[in-house]
């Protein structure tokens, strides 16, 4: 049986080159993205595999449904949830539209189209789920000095990284693999459609987070992060997070009580 991978994003950035790279290993592909030309240039390229072009605008409740009934109806070997938008700015300024936008690219879209493949992953008890998020997820600590604020920006990707933590362990032991992908600055032009010039900041490339992402998986990470070199970083992150989890008490605490 064929592998098959649906990809959403495809037509720039990491959701080409996660296409372009699944489709040079052998995968037929559904290429999902909203410009057609991109698409169209994205199948020419591979005359050997079936690459699937849909135009879907995931930030519309009909784009999600259109490709979330794809990844219900196909025997998806592999979803990548790649779309997205930037909108970086501070919640304050952020239009109502733009946040709506963001919160369904990168939260509802996600959540919906792993919702519907899921459950033909787990009845061929195989396949794997790569959500792409980013570093941001883990900004949220940093003082105003250090980071840009973009609340719902960093917000979403926190959404994507504990949403596959956690899947991940529903679906422990069924066959079906999740991760969340979390690069740095990237070399794409997601950051140039913002108005944003990183041309002096040092970038990674598409190629080598799709790389990370690939071996990521091979390697079982749920949370892979191809730039932190020490892996015991994100270790530390987590275990600290689930010791703050396991020291709740139904008593509160000291600091909360009138002195």
């Amino acid at each position: 049986m064929s592998k098959l991978a649906l990809v959403t994003g495809a037509t720039s950035g990491i959701g080409r080159t996660f296409a372009r790279r699944l489709a040079g290993d052998g995968h037929d592909v559904i290429a999902v993205g909203r410009r057609a030309d991109r698409l169209e240039e994205l199948a020419a390229e591979f005359p050997g595999v079936q690459v699937r072009r849909v135009v879907a605008d995931l930030s519309t409740d009909d784009g999600v449904d259109t490709v979330a009934a794809l990844c219900a109806d196909e025997p998806l070997s592999m979803l990548v949830n790649n779309a997205g938008v930037a909108h970086y700015m501070p919640l304050a300024d952020l239009p109502a539209g733009k946040a709506r936008e963001l919160v369904h690219v990168k939260v509802v879209a996600p959540t919906m189209l792993t919702r519907a493949a899921v459950p033909g992953m787990l009845a061929r008890k195989a396949g794997a789920v790569v959500n792409v998020a980013g570093m941001i997820a883990f900004s949220g600590p940093a003082p105003a000095a250090q980071m840009p604020r973009r609340a719902v920006y960093a917000g979403a990707l926190a959404h994507l990284v504990t949403m596959s933590q956690v899947l991940h362990a529903e679906l422990s032991g069924t066959g079906v693999r999740v991760q969340v992908l979390c690069p740095g600055v990237v070399a794409t032009e997601f950051h140039e459609r913002q108005g944003m010039d990183l041309g002096a900041v040092p970038r990674m490339s598409a190629e080598d987070v799709v790389t990370a992402g690939l071996r990521g998986l091979e390697l079982g990470e749920v949370v892979c992060a191809p730039g932190v070199e020490d892996g015991r970083l994100l270790r530390t992150v987590f275990e600290a997070e689930l010791a703050a989890f396991g020291a709740q008490s139904p008593r509160l605490a000291e600091r909360y009580r009138p002195s």
